[in-house]
């Protein structure tokens, strides 16, 4: 049975790991702070002590950290993986990073002789609990191909994007997506509370037309509903926006939309919106313009 090391219980990785000791994966968890190693001890997986302790055992190690820092200082770390990583280990990073951050480490892991897959997700906690995520593999087809069940057993699609780095490409091309809507979004909802267009009508429009999509009934709804719990932060959304202008500024690709979009982030982060769910961007533009989008009023 093929043993799976799973670094970062957070508020992804604990129910993409849980989706792996439900599909009969041997699986062994590791995360930073130990109360997030809690419920997974009380149930019976197997709890590491130290990243490298974890890879010992492991043949393929899955991380989902914050952030390429985070990823670096897993690999790099006393007691990091790299320590223990070898011919037979495949490496897979998940976690959303800069394309720089991503060879980076790819060099780091491929340079022990072990395998490295760059495989971030797109969707949040829900398609997280539920194991339909998307799954966006870069890597030798070969090794993708190796490392597709434990794959699917968190992701439905699994989609190789190409070679390694086109994983973080791909997700920073959807996040960007992400957050350019949700910004133009926000803005059109302010400007018809600001003209007396009732939310509920303004949603219906929406929905029963061409810019129908899940992004807009849902978040409309949150919405109106006042609910702004962190399925995904407003940190998170700025970040993303940031890297992928990072990137597009490497490769000479025109983002003017998303560079705009990231200041409307930047400023609800100001305004202590930040770890409030990306749909939170609209509160801050909603106080600047003086209208309510909460309820039908």
């Amino acid at each position: 049975m093929t043993t799976v090391g799973f670094i970062g219980l957070g508020a992804m990785g604990a129910p993409m790991a849980w989706n792996l000791d439900g599909a009969g994966f041997d699986l062994v968890v590791y995360n930073r702070s130990t109360d997030r190693e809690q419920p997974f001890a009380e149930s019976g997986v197997s709890v590491a002590d130290s990243p490298r302790h974890l890879t010992k055992r492991a043949d393929v190690v899955c991380c989902i950290v914050s952030d390429g820092d985070a990823v670096a200082e897993v690999l790099e770390r006393d007691l990091g993986v790299l320590e223990a990583l070898d011919d037979d280990t495949v490496f897979v990073q998940m976690s959303t990073i800069g394309y720089a951050e991503t060879m980076a480490a790819a060099d780091l892991v491929t340079e022990t002789g072990a395998q490295f897959v760059d495989a971030p997700v797109s969707g949040t906690v829900g398609p997280a609990e539920e194991g339909t995520l998307v799954g966006l593999a870069g890597g030798d087809e070969a090794v993708v191909e190796e490392v597709r069940p434990i794959l699917e057993a968190m992701c439905e699609p699994v989609v190789h994007c190409g070679e390694v780095g086109q994983g973080t490409n791909m997700k920073l091309f959807i996040n960007l997506l992400l957050g350019d809507a949700m910004g133009a979004f926000a803005e059109a909802l302010v400007f018809g509370r600001a003209n007396g267009l009732e939310m509920d009508a303004m949603r219906t429009v929406v929905e029963n037309g061409a810019l129908d999509c899940p992004l807009f009934s849902v978040k409309g709804g949150t919405i109106a509903e006042g609910d702004f719990a962190p399925r995904f932060p407003v940190d998170y959304q700025f970040k993303d926006l940031s890297l992928a202008l990072d990137r597009a500024g490497e490769v000479g690709a025109p983002l003017s939309q998303t560079a705009a979009a990231r200041e409307s982030f930047s400023a609800a982060r100001a305004s202590g919106h930040g770890e409030a769910d990306m749909a939170a961007v609209i509160k801050h533009l909603a106080g600047l313009a003086d209208v309510s989008v909460e309820g039908n009023e």
